[in-house]
């Protein structure tokens, strides 16, 4: 499934910089938040707020004619929400990488998944849900073959792919602008499968980054 995740070249036409560490893991043990995720999430909210980041992402909003101070990057709306609020094991430890490098990351239950996700441009008829609403026409999404996984780029995801304690199968995004450097976005990565086979001793975890001509 790793193999078939693309991102359209008409996202690549937006923001040449754009790349994406995909990573699957199988076999995840996840519960609420517990004393080893609750410390992870109090050290990454005392990080200080890296704002080119996440000027970099407002900039890539306002490009496909998003509004970023009304729907924020995920990134920065995370940010906004400091000490960061409890969710669930896996979900603390994606949020916690994802503030301490402001790096917007996206986490999925792949058992709800069909077929592969893709990062497209959308025609604006996509199914999406109602709490969401109907994609503009151009806007960044996330889809798979039912629709809308994920709107502008990173802002909201349906509640259908959303990452819950009793998910066993995760796949998550880290998506990378400049001027973060693309070993970052690496270290991020093997950060997050860390923290993961640490929640999860036997989980298998699979990686592959998408960018610009690669």
């Amino acid at each position: 499934m790793i193999d078939d995740i693309r991102v359209d070249d008409t996202v690549y036409e937006l923001r040449p910089d754009f790349a994406v560490l995909v990573m699957t893991a199988h076999g995840l043990r996840n519960g609420p938040t517990d004393d080893r995720t609750r410390a992870w999430l109090a050290s990454a909210s005392e990080q200080e707020v890296q704002a080119d980041k996440i000027d970099a992402w407002k900039g890539a909003y306002r490009a496909f004619g998003a509004k970023p101070q009304r729907t924020r990057p995920s990134v920065d709306a995370l940010t906004r929400r400091l000490p960061l609020p409890e969710i669930n094991r896996v979900v603390d430890a994606y949020n916690s990488v994802s503030v301490k490098h402001a790096l917007p990351i996206g986490g999925e239950d792949l058992d709800h998944y069909v077929g592969a996700a893709r990062l497209v441009r959308a025609a604006g008829d996509e199914a999406s849900e109602e709490a969401l609403g109907t994609p503009e026409a151009g806007e960044v999404i996330w889809r798979d073959d039912v629709g809308v996984t994920c709107r502008r780029w990173n802002w909201r995801q349906v509640a259908r792919t959303r990452l819950t304690e009793e998910t066993v199968n995760g796949l998550f995004l880290l998506e990378r602008l400049e001027p973060m450097s693309m070993e970052e976005l690496k270290e991020a990565g093997e950060e997050l499968a860390d923290l993961l086979s640490e929640l999860s001793p036997d989980v298998r975890i699979s990686t592959r980054i998408i960018s610009n001509g690669n």
